[in-house]
């Protein structure tokens, strides 16, 4: 079983940058495909961005250009920095395999962007 502990969501202003960090509780990097989600109020979770052990990304349109998934596979975590955050943005995010693990889903961290 593995576990996946995110972190670095918080309250920020239009505009503004934020980390997220995705903490595994072992490697699974080396196999595995990881993507960061997002579920908003009301709405379904979908994936934001992804990357592979190689280091190939892909990123929704609505995150192109503003959004970088990394991965430090000795450390067993993956990224996301934010930039030019905007409303629409808030959500809790979720870090997870792709496709997503149904026993790997954590609580996942809150980003809140005001206007």
């Amino acid at each position: 079983q593995v576990q996946l502990v995110e972190s670095g969501g918080g309250l920020v202003q239009a505009g503004g940058s934020l980390r997220l960090s995705c903490a595994a509780s072992r490697s699974i990097f080396n196999i595995v495909v990881m993507g960061w989600y997002r579920q908003a109020p009301g709405k379904q979770r979908a994936l934001v961005a992804s990357i592979t052990s190689g280091g190939r990304t892909n990123y929704a349109d609505s995150v192109k250009g503003r959004f970088t998934i990394s991965r430090d596979n000795a450390k067993n975590t993956v990224y996301l920095q934010m930039n030019s955050l905007k409303p629409e943005d808030t959500a809790v995010y979720y870090c997870n395999t792709v496709p997503g693990a149904v026993n790997y889903w954590g609580q996942g961290t809150q980003v809140t962007v005001s206007s």
